[in-house]
């Protein structure tokens, strides 16, 4: 058996910032980052070339933050307020203003950045729901692969999954997918009636086929074995466009899909990167425990996203 060479995260982070290489800086509005990761994470994408950051909150903190990790921050402008929640209404007020083209997470509660994003007070909804999708680099399977929703539904219903969907195939056509394959993902690749998971997928492939989802080639129910690999289709007997070379990956809840995301990152050393779509704009929403290079990732990600909004003046 030989032994297979996988490529260190910074190499395939650098490959992923590549891509972009030449294009403008997005402006970010990076909400509190106040804390090591936070603050690094933005600084680290905008040397990168990816992103020109706006840092919103507390300027002395921030400041200090940067002194005591060695971080030059002097070219980046810094938005002063009091705490967390006056950086997300006043990184709020830059989107509308027309000076930033995304939200980055720093070191504030997911809860508190979301609130302000669903709120219809704050005009950032759009007529899709609001989802997440973790685009992942795993270097035992030869595409990216989107897992939708991990993060932010947690039990979604069938019309809320059609918006999912739509969502992540949106975005793989921002990534350059022209067609991305949507494996819906279930413990069985048959429908049954007495696993709704099964039922929904039926329910989305038709509604795919009626138009009512754009952009995709749809299959399922599949199990995660078929999505990925064409000779376990083949030995099951599953003839689907889909099966072995699945872009996207809807998963039946957040559960599932968080535990997905995260054996696939610790066990497979996956990049991981993430973004919350059906907003006016994309938000980079990291874990607390994400590495400046995950932040640094999702930029990017959002970065491309902001181009493909500019060149088709879409919503995300």
């Amino acid at each position: 058996m030989t032994d297979t060479v996988i490529p260190g995260k910074e190499e395939r982070l650098q490959r992923m910032i590549g891509k972009i290489k030449g294009l403008p800086k997005v402006p970010v509005a990076v909400v509190y980052p106040c804390d090591k990761e936070s603050l690094k994470g933005p600084v680290m994408a905008a040397e990168a070339g990816v992103i020109n950051p706006l840092l919103v909150g507390p300027e002395a903190k921030i400041r200090s933050l940067a002194q005591e990790l060695n971080l030059n921050i002097s070219a980046y402008r810094i938005v002063d307020v009091v705490d967390s929640h006056a950086a997300c209404a006043k990184a709020i007020e830059l989107v509308h203003a027309g000076e930033a083209e995304a939200l980055m997470k720093g070191s504030l509660h997911t809860d508190e950045l979301m609130g302000a994003v669903v709120s219809r007070a704050n005009n950032l909804r759009t007529s899709r729901r609001i989802s997440h999708v973790f685009v992942m680099d795993v270097p035992t399977y030869p595409r990216a692969m989107l897992i939708t929703d991990a993060a932010v539904n947690i039990a979604p219903t069938l019309e809320e999954k059609a918006d999912i969907v739509q969502n992540a195939i949106f975005l793989a056509h921002a990534l350059g997918i022209p067609e991305p394959k949507v494996a819906i993902l279930a413990a069985v690749e048959t429908v049954n009636p007495k696993m709704p998971s099964t039922l929904e997928a039926a329910a989305l492939c038709k509604m795919s086929d009626r138009g009512q989802i754009k952009g995709g080639v749809l299959d399922g129910p599949l199990a995660f074995d078929n999505a990925v690999s064409a000779e376990a289709a083949k030995i099951k007997g599953i003839k689907s466009p889909v099966a072995g070379q699945a872009d996207i990956f809807l998963v039946p809840d957040l559960e599932a899909g968080n535990m997905l995301f995260k054996q696939l990152e610790y066990l497979s050393f996956a990049l991981t990167a993430g973004v919350v779509l059906g907003a006016k704009v994309p938000v980079i929403l990291t874990s607390r425990a994400d590495s400046a290079a995950t932040r640094t990732a999702s930029c990017v990600i959002a970065a491309q996203l902001a181009h493909y909004n500019r060149q088709n003046r879409g919503n995300a």
